[in-house]
């Protein structure tokens, strides 16, 4: 498969979860690069599964001086870049009677703050024609308990793909934006002790339309098609890659 033949790509979060699904995707179409995280430790076990042609980097999305090194590094190693990722992110849980300014601080500086400069930062080192890929989440859309702050700020990021589209018309990037649902990652491991998770995977895929939770090679495929010539005529899109529930579910 060849689709992105000679293309360079930097996805961040890319040692786990949907991050590592789009970056096994994207590998599988030819394309080479590296993976952003900060657990040394699934960085080197995803690089390892990715093989020679990526290389990790460990780094703070937060820090822009990290940032900074992750483009650097990346054009030193593989030349100009054509794809973005920006996926890192994750969830605060509470409710704005309960999570206070350090909460909201957190959560915007990883899930807002970090994909503006994660494009910012990365302008110098991107071919012209380049695809930008974000990731939202369908807690943009829909009022999810406890996930006001999260779902607010990946709201933004939505923004973002039609925001930053208008401002790089002239350097011919795309940005766009893949919207998941309910997705089979280790974020799972965050809310139960490990004998209750497929009971709670079995839960959300009872709500699902579709009847099953994602997976993050559905969200990898889905990114396979904005980084490549495919989706040529696509600026400031989102895609829901959802299983239905943005719109279906009850």
């Amino acid at each position: 498969m060849s689709k992105l033949k000679n293309k360079i790509v930097v996805i961040t979060g890319g040692n786990s979860g949907i991050g590592f699904g789009i970056a096994e995707a994207l590998k599988n179409e030819g394309a080479s690069g590296a993976i952003v995280g900060r657990n040394q430790e699934t960085l080197n076990s995803a690089v390892a599964q990715l093989g020679d042609n990526f290389i990790a980097i460990n780094a703070d999305v937060t820090n822009l001086a990290d940032l900074e090194r992750v483009f650097a590094t990346t054009a030193e190693k593989f030349g100009k870049i054509d794809v973005i990722v920006a996926n890192a992110g994750g969830g605060t849980v509470g409710t704005v009677a309960t999570l206070g300014e350090a909460d909201f601080d957190k959560t915007i500086d990883l899930n807002l703050k970090s994909v503006y400069f994660t494009v910012n930062k990365a302008l110098p080192y991107l071919n012209d024609g380049a695809s930008v890929i974000l990731i939202g989440s369908n807690a943009a859309h829909r009022a999810y308990p406890n996930f006001t702050l999260y779902g607010a700020a990946k709201a933004a990021v939505i923004y973002l793909a039609k925001g930053f589209s208008s401002d790089l018309l002239d350097r011919k990037i795309r940005v766009n934006v893949i919207t998941p649902g309910t997705t089979d990652t280790p974020a799972f491991e965050k809310f139960v002790p490990a004998e209750q998770l497929e009971g709670l995977k079995n839960h959300f895929a009872g709500q699902m339309p579709i009847g099953r939770i994602g997976q993050p090679s559905d969200i990898g495929k889905t990114a396979v098609f904005l980084a490549s010539d495919d989706s040529s005529f696509m600026l400031g899109a989102e895609l829901l890659v959802d299983g239905g529930m943005t719109y279906l579910a009850n």
